[in-house]
């Protein structure tokens, strides 16, 4: 594979922001970057910007596939049309259901992942079914249960070892000993769809518990006496913070306090994204219950409980760069090096560093995206927006 350099005026390096120089991509991987005009082929990007890939680590579905239809080639398709909204690696993410249903998923993405055109399958995030039922969102009750390190280790086994984050609810009878048991896997433990106690959370971040799960909801929230789940996502420095920044499921200005009391160094931008991202209006199903899209918004057509989203990564860092509570460097990290750092993938993507992947982004200074490189080659292009 031949060699060039990218000239931009802005690049958005693992190391901070550097202005008007040349990136070396050199047989598909980054290679450092200069002021002076090298020798060599040169891809002038002048007035744009170059970005890292964005990694979504919670993401059900996307174009009218889910990851829970057991469809591969649906999950191909998922993984072409992301690269439209800046992400370049993902995490396919399940839903509560049964055991049975659970093994045919897992065993089909472990078997094929390697198969996808797009974003890269980086690994597998478990959302549930290790939930309680108070703030179970979209996630079906019926199939819920204490966690069994047992049933983790036959869905591991069964995924190649691709899971790389599972969810629970702390307040679940062994969590504790499974969060440690998981952990020491090499797993990164999230809390979420739960009821539990500012104590009980914290316990479990003492335990190994890294990530909370779309922090705000699906939690026991914020008060004066009782800080809840929600208190404990924003007092524990070591936690990584998931937002979901559509502004359906949480307020700029509750997304700004959460963003500065973690930093933007533990808040990862996620989307929750269900079938219905980059599909019209209409109704959808989310695992086995009937959505309403509409507005922006999918809700459960039983009780309007919001049901994921159908936000577009590259969306969400727009807006919090539109709400005006973070910088375009901040909100590019939140969505690319921390949540790739939060279930121990940044060794392979979420930076503009030497040696890794040359999986990046061309942007507009006013936040367009223009397109997608993976490995060093053109592979999406914004034609009206070029």
């Amino acid at each position: 594979m031949s060699s060039y350099f990218i000239y931009a005026d802005r690049f958005f390096l693992k190391g901070g922001v550097e202005t008007e120089g040349y990136l070396a991509i050199i047989d598909g991987h980054f290679g450092t970057f200069v002021k002076e005009k090298p020798d060599g082929k040169i891809v002038d990007y002048s007035g744009r910007w170059i970005a890292p890939g964005l990694v979504d680590t919670h993401i059900h579905g996307f174009l009218g596939h889910d990851v829970m239809d057991n469809n591969f080639d649906g999950i191909k398709e998922m993984s072409k049309g992301l690269l439209s909204c800046g992400v370049t690696s993902f995490l396919p993410t399940t839903l509560t259901a049964g055991v049975e249903t659970l093994n045919e998923v897992t065993a089909s993405i472990g078997e094929h992942y390697k198969e996808v055109e797009g974003a890269k399958i980086q690994g597998i995030f478990f959302e549930g079914p290790f939930f309680t039922e108070e703030h179970k969102g979209a996630q079906n009750p019926g199939y819920f249960s204490d966690p069994d390190i047992e049933v983790f280790n036959h869905w591991q086994k069964l995924a190649n070892g691709l899971i790389r984050k599972i969810a629970l609810a702390p307040e679940r009878r062994g969590a504790a000993d499974f969060i440690q048991a998981v952990t020491k896997q090499g797993v990164a433990v999230a809390l979420g769809h739960s009821s539990a106690a500012y104590a009980e959370a914290k316990a479990a971040v003492h335990a190994g518990a890294s990530i909370f799960v779309h922090t705000y909801n699906g939690m026991s929230g914020l008060n004066h006496r009782e800080p809840g789940m929600v208190g404990a996502a924003m007092n524990t420095k070591e936690a990584t913070a998931e937002l979901i920044c559509d502004g359906h499921h949480v307020h700029p200005a509750a997304a700004e306090i959460l963003i500065r009391t973690k930093t933007p160094e533990k808040t990862a931008l996620i989307t929750d994204c269900m079938r219905a991202g980059g599909m019209p209006d209409g109704e959808y199903t989310l695992g086995e219950f009937p959505v309403d899209v509409k507005n922006g918004a999918a809700r459960l057509t039983s009780n309007g409980s919001l049901a994921g989203s159908i936000l577009q990564l590259f969306d969400g860092v727009k807006n919090v760069v539109d709400w005006d509570i973070a910088t375009v460097e901040e909100a590019i990290k939140m969505a690319s090096f921390v949540p790739a750092k939060s279930v121990n993938i940044d060794d392979r993507c979420g930076s503009i560093q030497s040696g890794l992947p040359a999986d990046f982004l061309v942007i507009r200074p006013d936040m367009t995206l223009l397109e997608t490189y993976l490995d060093g080659h053109s592979m999406y292009k914004n034609e009206e927006k070029n």
